[in-house]
């Protein structure tokens, strides 16, 4: 079966993005050698700030071949409650609902392949809700901001999480943990 993967950057104060929705922290830090992003997955899901995020980001739009070289054909799921854009000739497929009711048809996409959780932490949170999250990867990079979208806001003890590698990547601290399931 495959696997759930939460893969993402972070400030070294547990942020995603800032409290304007910015990622200058991120794409501030030198990227010689920026950690590898999921590569087993065959999936990727996210929610709709993020999917809206990297569509105005790199004018997805305007400019659809990009879609392809930045994701391949991967089927994209996007949660959300409004009605937004597609790239032409990119595979994305709007949730409205759980991620419970979710999973059956995402895991069905996979194949065998992983599931990507691109962003936000909120959604990750929901898997972890649902019993569906069995990786949490991060990339630490060297940069705090005031506040803004937190990297996980739910409480997870140290008896769900099981460290299993932790690397200088360049600048960034790459630390991958298991998710335990609940005892």
């Amino acid at each position: 079966m495959s696997r759930i993967l939460f893969e993402t950057a972070s400030t070294l104060n547990g942020y995603l993005a800032d409290e304007a929705d910015s990622l200058d922290w991120l794409f501030a830090v030198p990227s010689d050698e920026a950690p590898a992003v999921a590569p087993t997955a065959t999936v990727q899901v996210e929610g709709s700030s993020t999917y809206e995020w990297v569509l105005k980001q790199e004018d997805l739009i305007a400019q659809p071949h990009k879609w392809a070289e930045y994701f391949g054909n991967k089927p994209t799921f996007v949660f959300t409650t409004r009605d937004l854009p597609v790239p032409e000739g990119a595979d994305v497929r709007f949730v409205h609902g759980s991620v419970a009711d979710a999973l059956p048809a995402i895991r069905e996409a996979a194949g065998d392949g992983d599931i990507w959780i691109v962003g936000g932490g909120d959604l990750a949170a929901q898997f972890f809700d649902a019993g569906a999250l069995d990786e949490i990867s991060i990339s630490f990079a060297p940069a705090t901001v005031i506040g803004g979208a937190p990297l996980f806001p739910r409480m997870l003890g140290s008896d769900r999480l099981r460290l299993t590698s932790a690397a200088a990547v360049g600048q960034f601290a790459h630390l991958v943990y298991e998710v335990r399931p609940r005892e």
